[in-house]
């Protein structure tokens, strides 16, 4: 897999990626992409456990985002390098697992559109984790 594709190259798509993501978490909470192609359909109607739900993801995608770019260079780790090789393993076993969960999805955007992506991602954040 490290010859396929560079570690930094990895690095640059999923911070890419989820600055995207973290976008659309942002317009999910503003109203802008509707509620009911996420989450699997079911927070519909129920305007409290969406924003909920999306304030967390958002955080979450945020605090990735952090930890990639540690792990690419671009933020200085120090200390908590070891922090980071293990948080780049974890990210990618919530891609893998986000993958299934898209897959099961009764939405169709998200099993067409989502579970590719969030296994080429996947895929990204274990060429980052390979790397030492």
């Amino acid at each position: 897999m490290k010859k396929l594709i560079s570690a930094r190259l990895a690095g640059n798509i999923l911070l890419v990626a989820l600055g995207l993501l973290a976008l659309f978490h942002i317009l999910v909470l503003l109203g802008v992409i509707p509620a009911d192609i996420v989450w699997g359909g079911m927070v519909q109607g129920v305007p409290s456990n969406l924003v909920t739900l999306e304030t967390v993801a958002l955080l979450l995608t945020l605090l990735f985002i952090l930890i990639i770019a540690a792990k690419t260079g671009y933020v200085e780790a120090g200390r908590l390098s070891s922090a980071v090789n293990i948080g780049v393993w974890l990210i990618f076993a919530y891609l893998l697992l986000n993958t299934l969960g898209n897959l099961a999805s009764g939405v169709s955007f998200e099993k067409l559109i989502f579970a590719p992506i969030t296994i080429l991602l996947a895929l990204c954040a274990l060429r980052l984790a390979l790397e030492k």
